[in-house]
């Protein structure tokens, strides 16, 4: 539950993990929601209103590519964002960083991290879209929820935006590294959201140009 985009209260928590045959509903139910759940999410989120689901079809010991199989890309939102964000449905893994779909959204993720990083907005989903043919993108549109800091607007983001980053594919390849052998990283665990010294778009950028329009 949130009020004014913070987070105030968890409702529900629901986790699914696979298990050996010879291990108990109620073995499992405790350790996953005192070692996983207790210690993910920060204690004044859980209340005795919160509910816990876990494995609500009581067992799950079938798995893996045996009972649940597809293509790559498939759970490329899951993998990369966590479960949200609006996503065009590219796969990362399946494609080089010279293809703008991979690159680009890791751009997209430099410069969201950047702003908020420099504290000129609490949020923001940076949306970027390219033509064939042509270097620049046809839009970039940052929508920062209504949360950017006193006195900057949505107009002055989109200039910040302008002026600190170039979004022609060989500025992204060059500024973020993306021709050096680091793709095994990626292949597991997800794009985002990890403190590996490769993923240099997990970095954000320092001493940003605040020149309003």
């Amino acid at each position: 539950m949130c009020i004014r985009d913070r987070p105030v209260r968890v409702h529900n928590v629901l986790v699914s993990a696979q298990h050996s045959s010879d291990i108990s509903f109620e073995t499992i139910r405790e350790a996953i929601i005192e070692h996983v759940i207790k210690q993910v999410v920060p204690e004044q989120y859980l209340d005795a209103d919160t509910t816990f689901y876990i494995n609500p079809s009581k067992s799950f010991t079938l798995g893996g590519p045996m009972a649940d199989a597809g293509s790559t890309g498939a759970k490329i939102i899951v993998d990369a964002y966590g479960g949200w964000a609006p996503h065009g449905g590219g796969s990362f893994s399946g494609k080089d960083a010279g293809k703008i779909e991979r690159s680009g959204a890791y751009y997209a993720r430099y410069v969201a991290k950047s702003l908020v990083r420099g504290k000129l907005c609490q949020r923001a989903l940076v949306q970027v879209a390219y033509t064939e043919g042509t270097p620049d993108p046809v839009a970039v549109n940052v929508d920062t929820f209504g949360s950017v800091k006193e006195g900057v607007s949505e107009e002055d983001i989109a200039w910040i935006v302008k002026k600190n980053f170039n979004f022609r594919l060989k500025n992204i390849m060059e500024e973020l590294q993306l021709k050096e052998p680091i793709y095994k990283k990626t292949a597991v665990f997800g794009h985002f959201g990890r403190c590996e010294p490769e993923f240099h778009w997990e970095v954000p950028k320092e001493n940003l140009i605040l020149e309003y329009h």
